[in-house]
């Protein structure tokens, strides 16, 4: 082999080792996106758990009388409380912030929220299947440079 030869060879090996580094940098930061992705599905899954069980609760309180439940105060503790009969609740919008709302009101707002939680979670995940697919193109691209990489001259 020449010189000229093996110093082309040098040359389109430490180019193809610079884009090699490229795709794994770009890998890396999908990984990121992609754990940052899967954070996000945790917390809306949590919400969506969160809602169910205040849809349940305000659908099956609602009676007449008085009902004995359990109120947390944190940390898993709860306090034994006597719960009147339901008439209007309040809905929590932040900064400190609440307004009342009847039973049926607040069915409905707990239910809205739970179907934007489900676009959330559906478009999380589509998201995710996305990041897995690109960063599997990319492995295999680098793979396929690696194999090319290594066969002689």
């Amino acid at each position: 082999m020449s010189a000229a030869s093996d110093q082309s060879r040098q040359q389109e090996l430490a180019a193809m080792e610079q884009r090699i580094n490229e795709l794994v940098q770009q890998s890396r930061i999908l990984e990121a996106y992609m754990n940052d992705i899967m954070t996000r599905q945790v917390t809306v899954s949590k919400l969506m758990e969160e809602a169910h069980l205040a849809s349940n609760t305000i659908q099956n309180i609602h009676s007449e009388s008085d009902v004995e439940s359990l109120m947390p105060i944190g940390i898993g503790v709860y306090v034994k409380t006597t719960v009147p009969p339901i008439k209007k609740l309040l809905i929590n919008l932040d900064a400190g912030v609440a307004i009342e709302k009847s039973r049926e009101d607040a069915l409905n707002y707990v239910e809205t929220r739970i179907k934007e939680y489900e676009v959330a979670a559906r478009q999380l995940e589509a998201q995710r299947q996305e990041i897995t697919m690109r960063i599997n193109q990319l492995q295999s691209q680098i793979n396929q440079m690696i194999q090319a990489a290594q066969q002689p001259g």
